[in-house]
């Protein structure tokens, strides 16, 4: 199984009035994880995760290609506490499909001393889809994009309800 560790630091205000991370967070939360993974800055340097290579490189040598949300799914398993150490947000690929890929995520608890380190908060998934700008029509992955994505596709999340 190989996943993407990616921590996320929560902020006070992704708190809602009960304490817990918000929904609408939840999904900022998602996306700053999948930017991290997929998006590597210039000056990231050897900390990025190692799909950045993967993001800045083979994405980007296709101009005029946008990535586009079609569909999330969450479901949260407990909720979310504020706490000082960064979430584990763990990422895959559950799909490669003809022009999208399913991104997977467990949001964990950060390896630490106690249950902590083991508890589930939420598990999600997202479709991305390639979309050619101009013509707002879906593109092809190209064969560099699914060679260097196969290594981290594994079973999708699967949801105790649906």
């Amino acid at each position: 199984m190989t996943r993407v560790h990616v921590p996320i630091q929560l902020r006070w205000g992704d708190l809602d009035a009960f304490g817990h991370v918000n929904n609408a967070s939840m999904l900022r939360l998602l996306e700053e994880a999948r930017c991290r993974a997929f998006f590597r800055a210039e000056d990231s340097g050897e900390d990025a995760p190692p799909t950045a290579v993967f993001g800045s490189e083979v994405l980007g040598s296709q101009a005029g290609v946008a990535t586009l949300i079609a569909r999330q799914s969450i479901e949260y398993l407990r909720p979310v506490p504020y706490r000082h150490r960064p979430l584990d947000v763990q990422l895959w690929i559950g799909r490669l499909g003809g022009s999208s890929i399913d991104v997977c995520y467990e949001v964990r608890g950060a390896a630490g001393n106690g249950a902590e380190a083991e508890e589930v908060y939420a598990r999600a998934d997202a479709v991305v889809v390639l979309v050619d700008v101009s013509s707002g029509r879906p593109v092809r992955l190209a064969p560099e994009m699914r060679a260097a994505w196969e290594p981290y596709v594994e079973e999708p999340v699967a949801f105790s309800r649906r």
